[in-house]
């Protein structure tokens, strides 16, 4: 196959963490070890901004928006279509490839100019559908010059594919198996024979973090050598300020936002990590990092975690925003150290499969397979089914 140059187009500021923002960094580098030319499209935040690899071209500031109980750092610097339209005709990309593609406003100055093969990447599920619901009349016009469409799960398949009919190709998010599955020795200070619990995910209402709380606060009545480590960027909502506050369970750890490095630390200091998300996600990155640390996993029953982990196999599933079951999943696991065990080693046969460099080469396939389809005056439909164009 021949070297393609490749426009990597987030809506997204690409100097904060996020996780679209991870996995464009993560696909185009890999993607660049394959031997394409990868070059990032992206908002920014002048001050943090710093050298990045692959190269990235910085395209508008950034200004917080709320976005389903998270902030998004979005552009909406429509004045950037002339500076795009003379950087795309000046670069010639083969593929741009946009991730959330209908978001504003970075992705649609493009599509509104781009003469390349257009694939987009489908990341976001909502339980709410008003987001498409009251934009799709105005963007359908964009959605329309995508020539192949990813979605990153079959959930959020069913969730774009509600608005705009169409193939979605699902190709799933990557993680870097091999920084997590290392050996790596645990932070002493926890390696006190306690049961340490983790939590990893930002401290955002909607990642259920007040749920596990309520749970750990009675579970340490019934097994007092527990620990819950609390890992993450942001600030506990009120509900959680306020369960510490009247209960005061000893032996919770907020460690705060940690780097990279340091992450793969704590999953190997876990005995078992829990994600009790009330809704909303797509997929389960820190569900499979942990996974791939061996670890057994503790999540709520929600479609984007279902994807990856199977009731009984790599961990427990609990209802959602039910502290109570999710009390009694933690207990069960915690007095069966050999079913963790066996858990964790299914978790991480399992992670294995969503190596990055076994997503960069499904992701390659697809490109080659919508190009050659635009070539021939194909638009890729349904299954083996093509409609001309």
């Amino acid at each position: 196959m021949d070297r393609l140059k490749i426009a990597m187009v987030s809506p997204y500021d690409f100097t904060w963490p996020g996780g679209v923002t991870a996995h464009v960094s993560h696909l185009g580098t890999e993607l660049g070890r394959l031997g394409h030319e990868v070059q990032i499209l992206a908002p920014h935040s002048p001050s943090r901004l710093e050298s990045a690899d692959p190269p990235f071209i910085p395209l508008g500031r950034s200004v917080p928006v709320p976005s389903g109980g998270s902030v998004a750092r979005v552009s909406f610097s429509w004045w950037l279509c002339r500076r795009i339209r003379a950087l795309l005709e000046q670069e010639s990309f083969d593929i741009i490839h946009l991730h959330e593609p209908l978001a504003p406003v970075l992705p649609l100055c493009v599509l509104e100019v781009s003469n390349a093969v257009n694939i987009g990447t489908f990341h976001a599920y909502y339980d709410r559908q008003h987001l498409y619901r009251f934009s799709q009349p105005i963007i359908k016009r964009w959605h329309s010059r995508l020539h192949g469409s990813i979605a990153v799960s079959p959930v959020a398949r069913r969730y774009v594919n509600n608005f705009f009919p169409r193939h979605y190709e699902v190709i799933p998010n990557g993680i870097d198996f091999d920084h997590f599955a290392r050996d790596i020795p645990p932070w002493p200070q926890y390696r006190d024979g306690k049961l340490n619990i983790l939590f990893v995910g930002r401290l955002e209402k909607r990642k259920g973090l007040r749920y596990l709380l309520e749970a750990y606060s009675r579970l340490k009545w019934e097994l007092p050598e527990t620990r819950l480590i609390v890992v993450g960027p942001g600030n506990l909502d009120k509900e959680s300020h306020r369960i510490l506050s009247a209960r005061n369970p000893s032996d919770v750890v907020i460690a705060g936002r940690v780097s990279y490095q340091n992450l793969a630390r704590y999953y190997a200091t876990a005995d078992i990590c829990c994600f009790p998300a009330t809704g909303s996600e797509s997929f389960g990155i820190v569900l499979l990092e942990a996974m791939a640390a061996g670890k057994c996993v503790v999540a709520s029953d929600i479609e984007g975690y279902r994807g990856v982990l199977t009731h009984g196999k790599q961990g427990l599933l609990v209802q959602r925003s039910d502290s109570r079951d999710l009390e009694e999943a933690l207990a069960y696991l915690a007095i069966n150290p050999d079913l963790r065990r066996r858990m964790g080693e299914q978790g991480r046969r399992t992670a294995e499969h969503y190596r990055w460099e076994t997503v960069a080469r499904r992701v390659e396939d697809y490109y080659y397979e919508v190009r050659e389809s635009v070539r021939q005056g194909w638009e890729l439909g349904e299954g083996a089914g093509k409609r001309a164009v």
